[in-house]
């Protein structure tokens, strides 16, 4: 399979069983073992890079780019913080529950767009380019071309996280494989952290901050760079 059919992919499984399922896990309605997991080490994720960019105390005066919002779990608490937020999504369903709880959530939603759009067609300039938990979707070869995609987009940092490919996550994985679920239906790309170091450095980009989410079903390396 190539990489326009992954897109394609999971594009149509986030518009259906898979808009379904993360829903819940995004939300707070009752969800499995593993989901619950999941649901948990997906919001530390959020949160740590929630926390990274309150520090700096300054979101009231930057742009920010969420590159693969989902149902609005980032773009929304940055977006309440004061920071001017764009927020896209592959997937028109994400996109519509995340206006639902930015509506339900926020008393001025004027600093916060939403838009569907994939990765590759994204275009702008903005201070932030925040893209979690994509990575995921997209082979070593793509993810080279779409980080320096978004990279190109940041004038000053950029912060991704991905699956870290290392020796006991790839047996984890493979483990996996072997119970798919019915709604587990695209795949899965771990990524070296060498060589998405080389990627930013190469587009001009050096780490500042870095961050390691880990739970029983759910890992995310989290990396902060910024312009040299």
């Amino acid at each position: 399979m190539n990489a326009t059919d992954d897109k394609t992919l999971v594009k149509e499984y986030f518009n259906a069983t898979g808009f379904d399922r993360w829903r819940r896990i995004y939300g707070n309605g009752e969800v499995n073992k593993v989901q619950q997991d999941i649901r948990i080490g997906h919001q530390q994720t959020i949160d740590t890079v929630v926390i990274w960019l309150k520090e700096d105390e300054n979101l009231a005066e930057i742009s920010i780019c969420d590159a693969g919002c989902g149902v609005g779990s980032l773009s929304i608490p940055l977006a309440e913080a004061g920071a001017k937020v764009f927020a896209s999504d592959i997937s028109e369903k994400m996109v519509g529950e995340a206006k639902e709880k930015a509506a339900e959530k926020l008393e001025n939603t004027s600093n916060l767009t939403f838009a569907v759009q994939d990765l590759e067609s994204l275009s702008g300039n903005y201070h932030t380019v925040i893209c979690l938990d994509v990575l995921i979707h997209y082979p070593e070869d793509k993810a080279a071309e779409m980080i320096s995609h978004l990279a190109s987009m940041a004038e000053s940092r950029l912060i991704l996280s991905f699956a870290p490919k290392t020796f006991a996550l790839t047996i984890l994985k493979k483990i996996g494989e072997f119970f798919p679920g019915p709604s587990k239906t695209t795949r899965a790309y771990q990524h070296r952290e060498a060589n998405i170091l080389k990627i930013l450095q190469d587009n001009g980009f050096s780490i500042q901050r870095q961050g390691m989410t880990s739970t029983r079903f759910y890992f995310s390396r989290i990396l902060e760079a910024t312009r040299s």
